[in-house]
């Protein structure tokens, strides 16, 4: 077996179409078909259901399929350590996180110390996150939900508060605490599906005994709040991400029933080889978090 042929069968398997597969390799598609079929046959069986000019990856390509995926992930590991061992002044970190509110003062206290270091931030879900730290993409994500996997260390870091926020002129916004049960009828303003946060809000409405009647969902956390300030809805909010910004900002209530919190977590893959600032980094963001809990 050669290491194109393994590329070329991953490509195939991922989309599942001759095709598109030859077209994102940039070679014809017989050439793809005639080195996919010596690869079958050098291992004697075949990885593909064929049905008139349809494939589809069968039970034994998935078995192949998580064998090379793990033979490419180590092999970009390796060439991952080499470029470390060749320039010792690599200083990069890659990092994803759920929840951006936490990165400018945990970033801003790390380059404070580390000023030359670059980081590459994506926002992510917990699913793309999982994803990334598999295909070795990642060094560390920071997110509410525990990721779990083959190889994955996910480090618990501080628990806050989920609270609820509601137009200033809304009939709760005199009250200091509510129930969660009183807003089953209001029209909720929530993160996409697939986020942790949308994930987790979605289960409190359901120990509430009702599912949210979702009027707008995306993905940036000041949008939302804004949209609230607007009478447009109500809407989760946790307490290291609120930031109010004048006495018009949305009023902020305490939830009493059910208790609603969430864990934040760092997460990195046991398998990645660590420079000596990514493994600072990590050191760091615990001691960050600790004395954070501590205030």
């Amino acid at each position: 077996m050669e290491l194109l042929q393994l590329k070329y069968f991953q490509t195939v398997a991922r989309l599942e179409h001759m095709t598109k597969a030859a077209e994102q390799l940039r070679i014809a598609q017989p050439s793809l078909s005639k080195t996919i079929s010596r690869l079958e046959e050098d291992l004697g069986v075949d990885l593909f259901d064929r049905e008139n000019r349809k494939i589809k990856l069968n039970a034994a390509g998935k078995i192949f399929l998580n064998r090379v995926d793990r033979a490419f992930a180590e092999l970009n590991e390796g060439q991952r350590e080499l470029n470390q061992f060749i320039d010792q002044d690599q200083r990069s970190i890659t990092l994803a996180v759920t929840i951006p509110r936490v990165l400018p003062a945990l970033l801003g206290s790390f380059l404070s110390k580390y000023p030359d270091i670059r980081f590459q931030q994506f926002l992510k879900s917990v699913s793309a996150m999982k994803k990334m730290l598999l295909e070795g993409e990642l060094d560390y994500c920071i997110s509410s939900v525990p990721i779990e996997g083959d190889g994955i260390k996910w480090e618990p870091l501080i628990t806050e508060e989920i609270f609820l926020i509601v137009p200033p002129d809304h009939r709760l916004a005199g009250r200091e605490s509510v129930r969660l049960e009183e807003v089953k009828n209001e029209a909720f303003i929530g993160m996409n599906t697939g986020y942790g946060f949308r994930s987790l809000t979605d289960q409190f409405c359901r120990e509430a005994g009702f599912v949210q009647n979702i009027a707008f969902e995306g993905d940036e956390p000041t949008v939302i709040s804004d949209l609230v300030r607007q009478g447009l809805g109500v809407a989760f909010v946790s307490e290291l991400s609120w930031e109010p910004k004048s006495a018009e900002f949305p009023h902020k209530l305490r939830i009493d029933e059910p208790s609603c919190q969430r864990t934040i977590g760092l997460t990195w893959s046991e398998k990645r080889y660590f420079t000596p600032i990514a493994k600072q980094f990590r050191l760091f963001v615990l001691d960050y978090f600790l004395a954070l809990s501590e205030n």
